[in-house]
């Protein structure tokens, strides 16, 4: 249940942030500085949703949990690196927090390599 509730949480906040951006950031970055703040929120709630996922998963199936852990993790850290330094650059442009990007982005692909492995193992 932790990671469901872990999932609405960062979709919470991109619903917020969303909303956040589109009336008041919009007017205040520029075109560029937008779509990178815009791209934070999309991947966010992707990997909100791909939470919940694992929760009701890890709740509700007989995938190892291990795995479905490791997934959760990855992406609830994914999250925070990859979201959390595009908004971190669009809204200070401090040009280094763009190197964390990627590994938000490894973290991700690795919450779903995790994720497809324990459904791979569970066939």
């Amino acid at each position: 249940m932790f990671y469901i509730l872990l999932g609405i949480i960062f979709n919470f906040l991109s619903v917020c942030l969303g909303a956040f951006g589109a009336h008041f950031l919009k007017k205040r970055l520029t075109e560029y500085e937008f779509t990178i703040f815009h791209t934070g929120v999309e991947y966010q709630i992707f990997h909100g949703l791909a939470l919940i996922l694992i929760g009701i998963l890890y709740t509700q199936s007989d995938l190892p949990k291990p795995d479905l852990k490791i997934a959760a993790l990855c992406a609830v850290f994914g999250i925070v690196l990859f979201s959390g330094s595009l908004y971190g650059l669009a809204l200070t442009k401090i040009k280094w927090l763009g190197a964390i990007t990627p590994i938000g982005g490894l973290l991700f692909l690795a919450s779903w390599f995790m994720l497809g492995l324990a459904v791979y193992k569970n066939l």
